[in-house]
């Protein structure tokens, strides 16, 4: 028998059924944005966190004003505003227990106010000062990510390496609708689902990366849809309904902890403000678009909230306004006393053991300031 009429012979059986590692059904997320405020789901939530949850967000939107404007008088070289957004930044910050890490990006400065942070310390790397300006260990707060989406694999790494330590810790990594196209967003999921990492992503959907509208970066009906490519459940949620992403971060959040693995939730929201003061928005977005917003706007549901279910009075609105109040003059009155900074700093902290290179610098730039001081002296 000749090879063809061998390989003519060849009848193949066919192959055996083939079945999904992971039945996607339940990591797709809902149609519609999950939301608690104005429905019967608000019946359900706590009275004391709904109050704490409106004491903050008026707090946040009120240092919010007061670090654009220490831009517009050069206290900040850079302020990037989370107004609009506040909801998504607070519910993030309570979320977490104390011993769980918070990742920042840079527009989510006050989650790490909100977390416990300092409120000058957390302006300080956008004031151009040293390093981070706080000790991300004391309250559990990596460094504010100016680059995108990078904070996401250090997140998954942290939340990998405590889980194998047996620390009972999980990790919230925030990010920008923008960053989700960037390689490290990729890496970090597909690590994150892989390892099963106690980890939670929160993409705050804001409406633009920049200039960049969503609609010229992906074609995914939702950003939340992309959670079945990597084999994590993904939740779709007003991102402007403080009491929704609080119940949709803690539900992930203790998911994680008990072992499910990592998830991903969109939270749609949208920046009011320019994406930072060097910013022009009129450009790119109208008045129109950004006015609809603002009839959304997460201070405003929930004070309706509490106010028709008498959870709050004018005596409670007008605490929360001057507590704000008091904070943003506190901030006012600290950045405008202009820090003392010692140029040697810049050698602290870079590395625990110093190179040959930062050393020779270190001396480098203590003789230059040696000879500085003792002309200054003659």
């Amino acid at each position: 028998m000749t090879v063809m009429e061998q390989r003519g012979a060849y009848r193949p059986s066919p192959p055996p059924a083939w079945q999904p590692r992971t039945d996607p059904a339940p990591l797709l997320p809902d149609a519609e944005p999950y939301r608690v405020l104005g429905t019967e789901a608000a019946a359900k939530a706590d009275p004391a966190l709904l109050r704490r949850l409106y004491a903050e967000l008026v707090r946040g939107r009120r240092y919010n004003a007061q670090a654009t404007a220490l831009t517009k008088q050069g206290r900040l070289a850079v302020y990037p505003s989370s107004t609009g957004q506040e909801a998504c930044e607070v519910a993030a910050a309570l979320a977490l227990e104390e011993r769980d890490w918070l990742f920042p990006s840079y527009r989510d400065t006050l989650a790490a106010v909100a977390r416990g942070l300092d409120p000058v310390q957390a302006l300080t790397l956008l004031r151009g000062d040293w390093h981070t300006g706080y000790d991300p260990h004391e309250h559990r707060v990596a460094p504010l990510c100016t680059p995108l989406a990078t904070q996401l694999p250090h997140a998954v790494g942290l939340a990998h390496a405590a889980r194998l330590k047996g620390d009972d810790v999980v990790a919230l990594a925030m990010v920008g609708d923008g960053g989700s196209s960037e390689g490290d967003f990729h890496e970090a999921l597909n690590f994150a689902a892989v390892w099963q990492a106690p980890v939670v992503f929160l993409v705050q959907n804001n409406g633009f990366a920049i200039s960049v509208p969503l609609a010229k970066q992906t074609a995914a009906p939702s950003l939340a849809h992309k959670a079945v490519g990597y084999g994590m459940p993904g939740r779709l949620v007003d991102g402007n309904d403080a009491a929704a992403v609080h119940e949709v971060l803690r539900a992930a959040i203790r998911h994680a902890r008990e072992g499910g693995g990592p998830t991903l939730i969109e939270a749609i929201t949208y920046r009011v403000d320019a994406h930072t003061n060097a910013d022009d928005a009129t450009r790119y977005r109208g008045d129109a678009e950004v006015e609809a917003w603002r009839a959304h706007d997460p201070i405003a549901l929930l004070e309706h909230e509490l106010t028709e279910r008498h959870l709050i009075d004018d005596d409670g609105i007008r605490h929360a306004s001057e507590a704000a109040e008091a904070m943003a003059a506190d901030l006012r009155e600290r950045m405008n006393q202009d820090p003392v900074l010692d140029p040697m700093d810049l050698f602290a902290h870079v590395y625990a053991e110093p190179t040959p290179q930062l050393r020779e610098q270190q001396a480098l730039l203590a003789a230059e300031l040696a000879a500085e001081q003792e002309g200054g002296h003659r």
